[in-house]
């Protein structure tokens, strides 16, 4: 696939957290950056002057941009210590060496002991996290010491060894921040359990916890020892901002493929992301075209096929949202809960915004294929027999039967024409009845449509249920046009859509483009019709107070109007500015209207 002009590239860019990629022309990498908004950051680079040569170098360099979208900013920072440290890139000059984000390790050893760490051994211990802030660590580790009792001392404790008494008790049993289990003082179920709260803990679920901290801020509060409640409030408020843990990165998912795919009604657009010690290490989308309607299925188990082979993959599982074929050497997992689940539903978002990022390119360097996509959608979504190309839409505005108007919007391509929008004034209807007057201005439309000869819609929108619905019917039937152009009808409500002769709606995807369209239409129109009803109002409102004055015409209207700009300005000028503008014989008679009115 050809790869768009960087402009086309930053255009299309998400205002999401993520990861953004930076590759020379020859596809290697030069620079791994984070962003709270994707769009703004990745734009800033081309925008400012920079002052660092490094960087002006570097931007020229700069061929292909790539981005992995995540859930928040913290996730953003962990994958790019993460991309870093396996990419490398030329341009980074900070976090390319091995420390990395603070985890809390749970030894693998008897009566485990927990602290906190940057390097992750491969012996079995668990670690939590990794953390962006060594703040929040140490928080996490005080509420732990402050609810169990354990040991800090790095004494192997087998079980022979303490039954021989080779280990005395230290000082932190004194202290009482230790039990003891070196003189077998506590026993190993025991130690355990609280392993097995803490492990709860450094998950996130601490809301026990928590509520013992707020107890003991409530009695330092009581007791007036205002310093210590403050304390612990503001750990009570790095805890309840900690974010457990990363969708990003979880030790205990290693080696592993996740795929997913997102289709339309040409293209099937399938993600890929792949993980090392529970690292993602990289993620790439391919746009794969639809020959013979395949199924999502297909389109996934082709994808996969081609990627692994692309990348020389040779994971032994895979991660995916259904059940597919991928052969016999490899398992594949379809996972429903947990930190599984949250990579799968990560990799399904970012073939969305790739699928996204087609589109708006395609809007951009091919607006021709853009339409026709969005037309053919538009067909099979509302069950035409053609492509609705130019469509219009009607919409009725009145206040209680005052100035009834109607309003006709076109729309060309998807696109409104607004050259060929109509306002009408209803004239054959008395009172408020929106259905006679849905038959008049649709009439009149395709009357004169026809008595032009000029080219009829393929589809025409009525706001309203039923009743507009039926309206508009009756006068396509008048004219003869009546299964000749589609109508239907949108209410409000529910975005319900009524087809002639069919009592049940149809009702479309919130999502999808052809609803977004008909909505638009509804909107636009209802815009128009109801500004020309005000103006309409407000000319009518100001004409008919100022003509009901005996001796003043049209012509003395407009002049007052055009010079004084409101009734009230007219109503408060003296006789000598009105005489200025009218003649003193007008102004007189305008003058003593009003002021004899008020002096009654």
């Amino acid at each position: 696939m050809e790869i768009p002009s960087l402009d086309v590239q930053l255009k299309t860019l998400p205002d999401s957290p993520g990861v953004y990629q930076y590759f020379d022309k020859n596809g290697k990498i030069l620079y791994v950056g984070k962003a709270k908004n994707l769009k703004k950051r990745v734009t800033s680079y081309f925008t400012k002057r920079h002052d660092s040569h490094r960087i002006g170098v570097m931007v020229k360099k700069i061929h292909e941009i790539r981005h992995i979208v995540v859930s928040s900013e913290t996730d953003a920072l962990l994958l790019e210590n993460n991309l870093i440290k396996k990419l490398q890139p030329r341009f980074n000059v900070m976090l390319k060496d091995d420390k990395t984000y603070p985890w809390i390790c749970i030894k693998n050893e008897r009566f485990p002991r927990v602290f906190p760490t940057r390097r992750l051994v491969k012996d079995g211990s668990e670690y939590y996290g990794p953390f962006t802030s060594f703040k929040t660590v140490n928080t996490l580790l005080d509420l732990i010491k402050g609810l169990y009792k354990l040991r800090t001392c790095n004494y192997d404790l087998a079980e022979d060894k303490i039954r021989e008494n080779k280990f005395k008790v230290c000082l932190e049993y004194h202290l009482g921040n230790c039990m003891g289990p070196c003189e077998g003082y506590q026993g190993e179920a025991e130690y355990n359990r609280n392993i097995d709260h803490i492990r709860q803990i450094v998950k996130g679920n601490f809301k026990d916890s928590l509520s013992q901290f707020r107890e003991q801020m409530q009695e330092h509060a009581v007791n007036m020892e205002f310093e210590d409640a403050q304390r612990i409030k503001n750990k009570i408020e790095v805890l309840e901002n900690y974010q457990s843990r990363s969708t990003v990165v979880n030790p205990k998912i290693n080696n592993v493929d996740v795929f997913s795919v997102i289709s339309d009604e040409g293209y099937g657009y399938v993600n890929f992301l792949q993980l090392m010690h529970g690292s993602i290490i990289r993620s790439h989308t391919i746009e794969m075209k639809k020959k013979l309607d395949e199924t999502d299925e297909e389109l996934l188990e082709l994808g996969i096929t081609e990627i692994r082979q692309r990348f020389n993959s040779k994971s032994p599982e895979i991660y995916v949202p259904f059940k597919v074929d991928a052969g016999d050497e490899v398992k594949v997992t379809v996972p429903k809960l947990g930190d599984k689940r949250k990579i799968v539903e990560l990799s399904e978002r970012n073939a969305k915004y790739y699928r996204q990022e087609r589109f708006k390119q395609m809007k951009i360097v091919d607006p021709d294929r853009h339409v026709n996509r969005v037309m053919a959608q538009m067909k099979e979504d509302l069950r035409l027999s053609v492509e609705p190309r130019h469509i219009e839409c009607f919409d009725n505005s009145n206040i209680q039967g005052t100035n009834p108007v109607a309003a006709c919007v076109v729309f060309k391509n998807g696109k409104p024409s607004k050259k060929d929008y109509r306002k009408f004034n209803i004239k054959t209807v008395e009172g408020p009845n929106d259905f006679a007057s849905m038959e008049e201005v649709v009439y009149r439309r395709y009357k004169r449509l026809l008595n032009e000869g000029e080219e009829l819609p393929q589809l025409i929108i009525v706001d309203g249920g039923k009743g507009q619905l039926g309206s508009g019917v009756k006068a396509l039937e008048t004219l003869g046009l009546r299964g000749k152009i589609a109508i239907v009808g949108i209410a409000k409500r529910l975005e319900e859509l009524f087809y002639p002769g069919d009592p049940i709606p149809l009702y479309l995807d919130k999502r999808s483009e052809t609803l977004k369209i008909i909505q638009q239409l509804r909107d636009e129109a209802h815009r128009f019709g109801i500004t020309f009803h005000r103006n309409k109002r407000s000319k009518s409102a100001l004409n008919t107070e100022l003509e009901s004055i005996k001796g003043i015409g049209e012509k003395t209207v407009v002049e007052l109007l055009k010079s004084f700009r409101s009734l009230k300005r007219i109503k408060e000028a003296s006789e000598k500015s009105l005489a200025d503008v009218v003649g003193s014989a007008k102004a007189k008679i305008v003058y003593d209207y009003y002021h004899s009115e008020s002096s009654d």
